[in-house]
């Protein structure tokens, strides 16, 4: 019999216990702050109809669109981004939705695009948006949000990138394009790829053009957001004027910003804008909103990198072992578990064989596998004095005592 072979798809990833516990880690921070600033918790189906997400993301996206025909000859397309399927939500429910509309929403998305470091074909995205008001408060709003939730996952170095669309007034798209490289190839690089693009005529040119444009000030709007941002309390030393951000052109009508950290000189860890004339496009009419993505697989690196996770996240999400000494203690040890239960107190019992000769070998074994850090022994002893043996596991200590106690000291 030939054996199968056993493995993800290219692109797809497991995420075993250690690595789950984190990434719901900061999925709990993220909602957290997100819903004390109002924002509520939104979901979307994974298929959409494919005419609903064709068309909508440039020709990129037309190639990498999961799309099939199912059972009922319904051509459907799997869930390329968020934004979108927004778009729809509004249309469809414009009449039972509060102006302005404020969710959030943490879904899986798939796109089949080639596997390589950091690019998966199914991934997280996270998402915050304010649609049906267009202010220098909403979009301050939004900012202020994502820079509590990175101080709340223990970023304490964050810089704030943030731009108006108005700054580049009429240059053309495609010169912008080249000029949101400016960090990555640096000034010549981006005089050079200007002049071989045919976007000025010379390299004297090419130097005024990214010369004005670094010489811009902050435009009246983002004075406004700025002010904003001081009022809600965020601190405006951490906040930058960069004239050359553009995060995809297109997209944006209005303020555009990206949050990076110098401690992991990785690219941006979340970014977003204020994007007037998309998620109207259902609607028939102009819709404003402004929102942004976390970047979740980067700030999951980034917090790997920097040691931001909580060290008692690589413990085991059960508290304690309830053992079970022989048979004749089972059920004394299924009475001590649900105890434990009922009291909050994770717990688990051992599932597996009893050996009559040293029988909690491979019951503590297994505790120290999963990294639990008590467990509760009863045998004839503590069957006759009516107590539980607790065993801290680290600290490698043991003693006996009444349950109740052991119920408090387990519940701290």
């Amino acid at each position: 019999m030939t054996s199968m072979q056993v493995q993800t798809l290219k692109g797809f990833r497991d995420f075993l216990s250690l690595e789950a516990r984190k990434r719901q880690y900061i999925i709990t921070t993220l909602k957290g702050v997100f819903e004390r600033y109002g924002f509520e918790q939104m979901e979307t189906p994974v298929l959409e109809y494919e005419e609903l997400l064709a068309g909508k993301y440039g020709e990129e996206g037309e190639k990498l669109m999961y799309r099939f025909e199912d059972q009922g000859k319904r051509r459907v397309a799997m869930r390329y981004d968020q934004t979108v399927p927004l778009a729809r939500v509004v249309a469809q429910y414009k009449n039972d939705l509060p102006t302005p509309f404020k969710r959030y929403q943490i879904q899986p998305v798939w796109r089949a695009d080639k596997p390589q470091k950091g690019r998966y074909r199914e991934f997280f995205q996270c998402d915050i948006d304010t649609v049906g008001v267009d202010s220098a408060l909403a979009d301050a709003e939004i900012i202020a949000t994502v820079a509590t939730a990175y101080q709340a996952l223990g970023f304490t170095n964050s810089k704030i990138l943030i731009n108006d669309r108005a700054v580049f007034k009429n240059l053309p798209a495609a010169a912008i394009t080249v000029i949101d490289k400016l960090k990555k190839i640096g000034k010549e690089g981006v005089w050079k790829e200007l002049i071989d693009k045919n976007l000025v005529g010379s390299l004297e040119e090419a130097k005024i053009v990214l010369q004005e444009l670094l010489d811009s000030q902050p435009t009246e709007r983002l004075v406004a957001i700025i002010e904003a941002l001081e009022s809600f309390g965020v601190n405006t030393d951490i906040i930058e004027f960069s004239p050359t951000l553009a995060r995809g052109l297109d997209y944006y009508t209005g303020l555009i910003f990206e949050i990076e950290t110098p401690d992991y000189p990785h690219g941006s860890l979340c970014g977003g804008g204020r994007y007037n004339n998309l998620i109207g496009m259902f609607a028939g009419e102009q819709i404003p909103a402004v929102g942004l993505a976390v970047g979740f697989d980067r700030t999951l690196e980034a917090m790997d990198a920097l040691n931001l996770f909580p060290t008692d996240l690589a413990g085991s999400t059960t508290k304690v072992l309830v053992t079970i000494f022989g048979e004749e203690f089972k059920a004394s040890s299924i009475e001590i578990c649900s105890r434990l239960r009922s009291n909050n107190i994770a717990t688990e019992i051992y599932l597996g064989d009893i050996k009559a000769k040293n029988p909690l070998e491979k019951q503590l074994k297994y505790a120290n596998q999963k990294n639990i850090p008590y467990a509760i022994i009863i045998g004839a002893d503590e069957m006759k004095t009516g107590t539980v043996m607790l065993k801290n596991l680290q600290k490698r200590e043991q003693k006996q005592i009444k349950l109740e106690e052991a119920i408090i000291e387990l519940d701290k």
